[in-house]
């Protein structure tokens, strides 16, 4: 893969940045993401539901679903591979609702993710599962946000550079994962 078929983007995302994202990309995103996990996404789900505010203005952002491992002395985070999506897929739709541009993680989403990406423009990008301890290297700089009693699972505001993924789901609602299982099955 050559550097020319790396689409670099910035976080947090804009209108025109996902309109030119598509199924099968990949980038490299550089800015700040957040991240979020299922006890964390319950917690944000049941605040908008009561009427209170999220933690941070999720407009424009992306939520990194993962889980870090404690930091080594020197190193910002530990390993920081991304979880199974679907965990999140409940939550998810809300979230894109209220402006959530963009989510990473692995696996896998549902038709309701899929039709509220296409409906409110948001993209699903796909880290690479067992390539945690390459992925903490692009996170350059972590604050903690909100949830600090979930431990790994409590929002953090990661700054990142060059953060590797690939276009799992874009706004047409085209889906990585199933296209290439229909021509793997083609074969």
């Amino acid at each position: 893969m050559t550097n020319a078929e790396i689409k670099k983007i910035q976080a947090p995302l804009t209108e025109e940045t996902i309109k030119n994202l598509h199924a099968g990309d990949f980038v490299q995103i550089t800015g700040y993401i957040y991240t979020a996990r299922d006890a964390a996404h319950k917690r944000m789900y049941e605040a908008l539901g009561r009427g209170e505010k999220l933690p941070f203005d999720i407009r424009n952002q992306i939520i990194y679903y993962v889980g870090p491992t404690p930091a080594k002395p020197g190193e910002i985070v530990g390993s920081a591979g991304p979880t199974t999506s679907g965990r999140m897929d409940k939550y998810t739709p809300t979230m894109i609702e209220q402006g959530m541009r963009g989510m990473i993680g692995k696996g896998l989403r549902n038709q309701e993710v899929i039709e509220a990406c296409k409906k409110y423009h948001a993209v699903y990008f796909a880290a690479i599962g067992g390539a945690a301890a390459v992925i903490a290297q692009s996170i350059k700089g972590e604050k903690m946000i909100a949830y600090e009693d979930l431990g790994p699972e409590a929002i953090r505001k990661y700054t990142v550079v060059n953060f590797p993924a690939i276009v799992a789901i874009d706004i047409e609602g085209r889906d990585f994962y199933r296209e290439g299982e229909a021509k793997y099955r083609q074969l």
